[in-house]
């Protein structure tokens, strides 16, 4: 019987996500026979290896989330370690958590962006870096911890500037009208295509993302049959462009407002999805009729070291 450490918690503001996310593999993967090792992961680092190393897992089931835990960090340690880990190595996952980057690559390799760029606190207090309405947005977090929508006429810009905690830089993009979308990957298979509703129509921010009720799932999105495919499409080849492996999750923006098939842009990549009760990637694979603990399984066996 294979054991398997679960790293969950970590020091990003995805903590608590991560903690959920934990708390529901370790009991899904015992109950796939695997014996659990639970590690939660605080900003010990020396506690972090001792724990490994005493625990001689077999793999290493990444549950964590946001920095440190998906940009590439934890995956220099486990190649260090030489033990094999679930989802993406250290280019793909530091590739796709600096968003400037992912959107170099998926440039690269024909995918649809939105106009973006990096600005400091100083160029976005001064100006609108782009035609309003945009998007600033961290460069290296995920949920959409610290996204803000800028509008026509919104004067929200300098005081936007003068809380960023972020770090030196902020990305400002197009902000694309329309529906938010998601599709999950596993492995060389796009799972479906889900169509988010925020409650009361609001922004699909982090409350939207795992507050019960925070939003609605449609699965399969009803949108036209040649965007669902494009959709799918666009997830794979984004989810090879940047390298990755295991399971992602691709958010894309779908702006239906002058009808449809209308026109998809992708947002992201995320290389750790949430593995939460209202999480999206666990809700396709059900749909495709893989449970939770066969989906977590999976990713189990689809470990490995590097690259």
């Amino acid at each position: 019987m294979s054991r398997v450490a679960v790293l969950y918690g970590g020091i990003s503001a995805e903590r608590e996500v991560s903690l959920v996310s934990g708390r529901q593999v370790i009991p899904a993967l015992r109950a796939s026979g695997f014996e659990v090792i639970p590690i939660e992961v605080t900003r010990d680092l020396g506690a972090l290896i001792a724990a490994l190393t005493s625990a001689r897992p077999d793999v290493v089931f990444n549950a964590l989330h946001g920095r440190f835990g998906e940009d590439g960090c934890i995956q220099g340690i486990l190649d260090w370690l030489e033990i094999p880990y679930t989802h993406s190595g250290v280019r793909a996952s530091a590739l796709a958590m600096d968003k400037a980057a992912a959107k170099s690559a998926f440039a690269a390799a024909g995918l649809p962006v939105a106009r973006h760029r990096l600005v400091t606190r100083e160029e976005l207090a001064a100006a609108h870096p782009l035609p309003t309405p945009y998007v600033v947005k961290p460069v290296n977090e995920g949920s959409s911890v610290g996204v803000e929508i800028v509008r026509n006429g919104d004067n929200r810009r300098a005081e936007i500037a003068r809380n960023w905690r972020y770090g030196a830089h902020a990305m400002a993009e197009t902000y694309i009208p329309g529906r938010e979308l998601t599709v999950g990957v596993m492995g060389d298979r796009a799972l479906a295509v889900t169509d988010i509703i925020a409650a009361a129509g609001a922004f699909y921010d982090y409350e939207s993302k795992y507050a019960a009720g925070g939003s609605r799932h449609v699965l399969p999105a009803q949108i036209h049959p040649d965007a669902y495919e494009a959709a799918l499409d666009i997830a794979l080849r984004a989810h090879q462009a940047l390298g990755c492996r295991g399971a992602t999750r691709a958010d894309l923006r779908y702006d239906d407002t002058e009808g449809e098939p209308g026109r998809l842009v992708l947002l992201e990549v995320n290389t750790q999805p949430g593995l939460t009760p209202t999480s999206l990637l666990p809700e396709q694979a059900a749909h495709l009729g893989i449970p939770f603990p066969a989906l977590c399984a999976w990713m189990v066996k689809e470990a490995r070291c590097g690259a």
